[in-house]
Formats: C-alpha cells, sequence, structure tokens
C-alpha cells in the first residue's frame, strides 16, 4: 500500500511540476509578444519624430502637389494621439506605405533629391523602415510560437484555465500590397 501511494503522490508531484513550468512558459511567451508590440511602437515614435522634418523638406520643393505630405501628417497626428498599440500598429503600416510613395514621388524633384538634409532625413526613415520591418517579423514569429502553445494539446489545458487568449499577426491589408500608381497621385 505503501508503494502505491508514494506512486500516486510521484505522479502527483510530476503533473504539478509540469502544470507550474507550462504556466511559467505561457506567461513567457505572452510577455515575449508584448515585448515585441511595444518594440514596434518605439520604432513607430521615432519614425514619426523625423516625419515632420521630412515632411517640411518636402514640402519646400513639392509646392501644390501635397495630397500625400497631408495624408502623412493626418496619420502622424493619429498615431500621436491613439492609445491603443494595435491601432498604433495599424496606422504605422499605413504610414510606411504612404512614405514609399512620397520616396517614389520624389524622384521628379531633381533639387529636393540633392538636399542633404532631405537625404539625412530619408536615410534615417529608411532605416527606420528596416527596423520595422524586423520588428513585425520578429512579432509575428513569436505571436505564432504563443498561439501554438495556448491551441495545442496538453499546454491548451493549463492556457484555457489560465485564459490565455490567442494573439493577432501583423497583416498587410490589400490595398497596401497594391502597386502604387505614382502618376495618378499627382493627376498626370
Amino acid at each position: 500500500m505503501t508503494a502505491l501511494v508514494c506512486g500516486l503522490v510521484g505522479v502527483a508531484l510530476l503533473f504539478i511540476l509540469w502544470y507550474v513550468w507550462t504556466a511559467n512558459n505561457l506567461i513567457a511567451k505572452r510577455n515575449r509578444v508584448r515585448q515585441c508590440r511595444s518594440s514596434i511602437c518605439v520604432v513607430l515614435k521615432q519614425r514619426n519624430d523625423l516625419i515632420p522634418n521630412l515632411v517640411a523638406s518636402v514640402k519646400a520643393y513639392m509646392g501644390h502637389e501635397s495630397e500625400v505630405l497631408v495624408r502623412i501628417a493626418e496619420l502622424r497626428s493619429h498615431l500621436s494621439s491613439s492609445a491603443s498599440e494595435g491601432e498604433q500598429i495599424r496606422a504605422g503600416g499605413e504610414l510606411s506605405s504612404l512614405l514609399s510613395r512620397l520616396n517614389v514621388s520624389v524622384e521628379d524633384y531633381p533639387e529636393l533629391k540633392a538636399d542633404g538634409q532631405f537625404h539625412r532625413l530619408q536615410a534615417n526613415i529608411e532605416e527606420m523602415e528596416l527596423q520595422l520591418q524586423a520588428i513585425r517579423r520578429t512579432y509575428n514569429a513569436a505571436v505564432t510560437d504563443y498561439n501554438n502553445a495556448i491551441e495545442m494539446f496538453p499546454s491548451s489545458v493549463v492556457a484555457r484555465r489560465q485564459r490565455h487568449v490567442e494573439e493577432p499577426l501583423i497583416e498587410i491589408p490589400e490595398e497596401e500590397r497594391r502597386n502604387v500608381d505614382v502618376a495618378g497621385l499627382f493627376g498626370r
């Protein structure tokens, strides 16, 4: 009888250790997702701080052809006042798309392309865009890892008991995946 009790206690102890390890592992994965999401917001803030200088440089040369500049300013303002990280990430993706359209539009302005300040700003923003791409990939990998852990058995049992919920992947909306008609932007 003692051997049976020791065996049951041993199994119960193993189960408790497994449960604690799984719960801690899920918490670590969820925190990694949060860290990646926060990193995206930090880089978006850094990039958004550079945008007014870029817009001012471009406005001096582009004058009245400023539809893209107006939308960039609107999005930047929205990002500054937005409290939701998800909203910041979505608007940040749209802003990335507009900045790439702006870079293509700049090709029509040789004097702007020769401006040193504009080149420095453009290089900084391009660096931020590369960082954002890398962080978005890292975020999506962390989300996939976390979502797999909360959906797969047996860790799904612990995840359900601790109310872990799936996190969304960052996806690029369909309208942002289409090719940009730069000539159409300037009414040509």
